[in-house]
């Protein structure tokens, strides 16, 4: 099996590779097939209807979907029971609703750190369904997992802090560089424990296809431990490979960590697939497994794609461990992602990550200070300034947001935007509109074929406001955008997992990298205008053209989009 892995990857290096990624995108260039070369190449392999049926039922079955079904139940049989068996006192009874209804509402509104977005979807849910919109909230708001898992993070973020000191010598530089800068690294390091580091080179992929064979060289080349954290895990070509891999450094003795997020087994792998790994001597976790019914920590799913090897290399972005993220595998069309690798001193932040969340359910310490690689003393003004972070749904802190927002605030010509999905709260709605009225350029590419119609028709309820304030949207002709990606003034640039939408900015555990005065900023915009030679302009016209069921479908999503 691993030799057949192995010889899978049919995928080109050196010259070739360079070749590729500097084509660009299009019908001519090496870095894009047409769906019909695609499945004829590969076979069409999207989900059947039995898998995607699959999926649906599960999603019922599982978590917030199963509570809310519940409770309208739970609500119809009251009203049915009123009406037939207590008439004479069903004024009472509705007195009652109106009571538990308003005490919910004074609650919601007093509520501290909240979203004034999510205030008003609970606010809306409360009144119009009271027994599904109390008892809802009542269940989101009183469980007890999320409180213990946000108080173990707590502790090891406590616990690794030691090793995520901050180097004064690389602060006091960006000072003197860029003191707007020097204030998000401050936030980062100080509310979040992610320092800034210099000493630090980066690689940019343009395309999974391009990240794929620089990981499998990285991940051959491990001699003390391969730790790898991922959203979405399916057997193929890529993960495959990689298991191969992982498998033959386990046997030579390197220490092979790997775990990815629970919604894997309800459509992607088998649920004992842990205890598979562990037979090949890898040590593997699924965080948060999907039990029906239990908690709400089920939907704070693990959206990170980390990879750290020897404490040397790390790699993030959008790509995850399936065959249609290095387009073996057609579903949209064409699939447009991104990720980065870091050599150097930046890579400890995201080893500790791993550790931290790795840790969340164990017992035993750890043992943090043998993962660590020794990190320079000074400052590098080759390489700039790199932050590693992490977001979390319970530090109270909306850090890739924040992220963004410093992005679209400090800067003075451009912001390029890559992201699959445009789902707005009111703060990245005006930090958008703002920065396009003051006349920085701010353009944001978006799927044309998109892998959720909801979400797109979501999306583009958004279009005609943030048009008529200046900003331009485009969409990617080839298929379907998967990165997430912010870069500004040829100086500033972010890489990450985290979209632009509520899932990501306040649900899920995301990460990425901030990155300023380093020569990869340039790769990434690059990227940004090959593949903004292939996206069409999205123009007024097109929006008001959208039929009209399209846009009270898309409204109506708009009023539920905080919960969704």
């Amino acid at each position: 099996m691993r030799g057949d892995a192995e010889r899978s990857v049919d995928v080109p290096s050196g010259a070739a590779a360079v070749k590729r990624r500097t084509q660009g995108f299009g019908k001519e260039t090496t870095g894009y097939m047409s769906n019909q070369t695609e499945r004829e190449r590969y076979g069409d392999q999207s989900l059947t209807m039995g898998e995607r049926a699959k999926n649906k039922i599960f999603g019922v079955i599982y978590g917030r979907t199963a509570v809310v079904l519940l409770l309208l139940l739970l609500q119809i049989g009251i009203m049915v029971f009123t009406l037939t068996f207590l008439e004479n006192y069903a004024s009472y009874l509705y007195g009652v609703f109106v009571i538990l209804s308003m005490a919910a509402v004074i609650y919601i509104i007093n509520e501290k750190e909240s979203n004034p977005a999510f205030k008003m979807t609970w606010l809306l849910l409360v009144l119009l369904v009271p027994v599904v919109g109390v008892g809802f909230y009542i269940y989101v708001k009183m469980d007890f997992g999320t409180r213990y898992m946000g108080k173990r993070l707590q502790v090891l973020r406590h616990e690794t802090e030691a090793f995520m000191q901050q180097n004064e010598n690389v602060v006091k530089a960006m000072r003197s560089s860029r003191l707007a800068n020097t204030n998000l690294s401050h936030f980062l390091c100080h509310q979040v424990g992610f320092p800034t580091y210099s000493n630090t080179t980066a690689q940019y992929f343009p395309l999974g296809d391009d990240k794929f064979p620089v990981l499998v060289e990285e991940l051959k080349k491990a001699e003390k431990y391969i730790f790898m954290e991922y959203f979405i895990v399916q057997e193929g070509i890529m993960w495959n490979t990689v298991l191969a891999i992982l498998e033959e450094k386990a046997a030579e003795g390197v220490e092979v960590r790997f775990m990815y997020d629970g919604t894997c087994s309800v459509s992607q792998l088998p649920y004992e697939y842990p205890e598979e790994l562990k037979a090949k001597g890898i040590r593997c976790k699924v965080f948060a497994p999907v039990r029906p019914i239990m908690t709400t920590t089920q939907n704070n799913r693990d959206h990170r794609k980390i990879c750290v090897i020897d404490g040397k290399v790390a790699f993030t972005g959008g790509v995850n461990l399936a065959d249609e993220y290095i387009n073996k595998k057609v579903r949209f069309g064409h699939w447009k992602d991104t990720a980065i690798m870091l050599k150097g001193d930046a890579v400890q932040s995201f080893t500790m990550m791993f550790l931290q969340l790795w840790n969340i359910d164990e017992k035993e310490p750890e043992l943090y200070r043998s993962y660590l690689t020794r990190k320079h003393r000074n400052f590098s003004r080759e390489t700039g300034y790199m932050i590693p972070y992490g977001d979390s749904p319970y530090d109270h802190e909306n850090v890739g947001e924040e992220v963004y927002i410093h992005i679209l605030n400090h800067a003075k010509r451009y912001v390029h935007i890559m992201t699959p999905y445009l789902i707005l709260d009111n703060e990245m709605m005006t930090a958008l509109k703002r920065a396009a009225k003051s006349g920085i350029e701010v353009q944001i590419i978006m799927p044309h074929i998109p892998d959720k119609p909801y979400a797109f028709y979501l999306a583009k309820t958004y279009y005609a406001e943030l048009i008529e304030s200046g900003v331009q949207i485009f969409e990617y002709l080839p298929g379907f955008v998967h990165a997430k990606v912010f870069t500004s003034d040829d100086d500033t640039a972010t890489v990450g997992t985290v979209n632009l939408d509520f899932r990501s900015l306040y649900l899920h555990f995301e990460c990425g990298v901030f990155i300023y005065h380093n020569p990869v900023v340039y790769d990434i915009e690059q990227d940004f205008q090959k593949t903004l030679a292939v996206s069409q302009k999205v123009t007024l016209t097109d929006v008001k053209n959208r039929s009209l069921l399209i846009q009270i479908y898309g409204q109506l999503l708009r009023l539920i989009a905080p919960l969704m």
